[in-house]
């Protein structure tokens, strides 16, 4: 719990601040102690056969206690400081009926214990249980008042159940809380997830699309069949990143490095360059295959859009890999400052790897180093 929680009544209703008085006094708990109210006139059966005087400044005292007992269910959105004068009213009042012989105040201890835990926070209204409890209990047992001791040690039972009652659906309530912040935050991650899974998908596809038309609209009056050719890959690579839209949306798309190294040399190749790419792959775990396709899918879709290079070389080891290229470097800010380098950096900082882009003079370089792992890690 937070300190300002901590320090609040434990029976405040924040919902029933703006009600009515009576309504607002019901929701905080007036309906429970209303009936046990009755018993703040019981000084006065024992008080019958005192001159009128006396009956009646018990009397009075007794309406005292019943209106600071009742109006504690009104006073719990009152500063701390506030409610601890109320309870101190009512601890007063008590202790005037002290005064009279007769009145017997140790039988009013449940009113100090109940209304402590319900008025000041919990570790406080501990402290006030406990020494209302020992005094009430060595007050009885000096008067040997066995009554007395059942009273004292029936509100310490009723004070301790009340508290630790509303401690639980305090935390019950903090917990309710917590899973909600917790949901909103897995919303929150799945969606930038999903931006990010489809600025990967359609990042590269758009670029591999782009890469075609223009040449099928090249080649469309000088060879009408390899046109057709372009446009036929076209349509497959539309297909296929409408397949892969449908599968991240559904959280089911698989990203390999194998397949993702293909389809980065067809559309480095569609798009004029030569492309270097290794002849065989180590062998690596899904995830760091997953990791190191979009590495791959990232970089050559920037090389294509914005590094002007001839040449574009992939290199892949167990550690890791490097993309480079042989074109302007970091003369456009979008090479390194760019959404999906920046989405890419966030997935390898996940995975426990490392990314690095430098410049190559000409060019740039793309490196993602693994996470080392023992030798014997699956």
């Amino acid at each position: 719990m937070t300190a300002a929680t901590d320090l609040r009544a434990p029976g405040y209703v924040p919902g029933a601040r703006g009600l009515p008085w009576y309504r607002r006094a019901f929701a905080q708990g007036a309906g429970y102690i209303l009936p046990s109210a009755v018993f703040a006139f019981l000084p006065i059966a024992f008080a019958l056969d005192q001159p009128p005087q006396l009956l009646w400044m018990v009397a009075l005292i007794c309406a005292v206690i019943m209106v600071f007992f009742l109006g504690s269910t009104l006073v719990m959105h009152w500063p701390e400081t506030g409610r601890w004068l109320w309870l101190a009213g009512l601890i007063t009042s008590i202790v005037l009926l002290g005064v009279f012989p007769t009145a017997r105040p140790v039988y009013f201890t449940p009113f100090v214990t109940c209304i402590a835990v319900t008025l000041i926070a919990w570790r406080h209204a501990l402290v006030v249980v406990i020494a209302a409890t020992a005094v009430g209990l060595g007050v009885a047992l000096l008067n040997n008042d066995l009554f007395g001791v059942v009273m004292v040690l029936m509100g310490l039972a009723l004070a301790l159940a009340i508290g630790l009652g509303m401690r639980y659906e305090a935390a019950r309530e903090e917990l309710r809380q917590a899973e909600e912040r917790t949901a909103v935050l897995a919303v929150a991650a799945e969606r930038e997830r999903i931006g990010r899974d489809l600025h990967d998908i359609l990042g590269h596809s758009l670029t591999a699309i782009v890469v075609k038309a223009d040449l099928a609209e090249r080649l469309a009056t000088r060879d009408p069949g390899a046109a057709a050719e372009q446009i036929r890959e076209l349509a497959a690579v539309a297909r296929q990143s409408l397949r892969d839209v449908r599968a991240t949306a559904a959280g089911m798309r698989e990203v390999r490095l194998a397949s993702e190294i293909a389809a980065a040399r067809a559309v480095l190749t569609s798009a004029g360059l030569e492309c270097r790419t290794p002849v065989a792959l180590p062998v690596l775990r899904d995830a760091d295959s997953e990791l190191l396709g979009y590495a791959v899918r990232e970089a050559v879709t920037n090389v294509v859009r914005h590094a002007r290079a001839s040449t574009c070389t992939i290199e892949v080891s167990a550690a890791g890999i490097t993309i480079g290229d042989d074109g302007r470097g970091f003369a456009d800010s979008a090479t390194t400052t760019g959404s999906g380098l920046a989405g890419l950096r966030e997935r390898v900082g996940r995975a426990g790897a490392e990314l690095t882009v430098t410049p190559l003079h000409p060019g740039t370089g793309v490196e993602v180093r693994l996470a080392a792992r023992p030798a014997d890690a699956p």
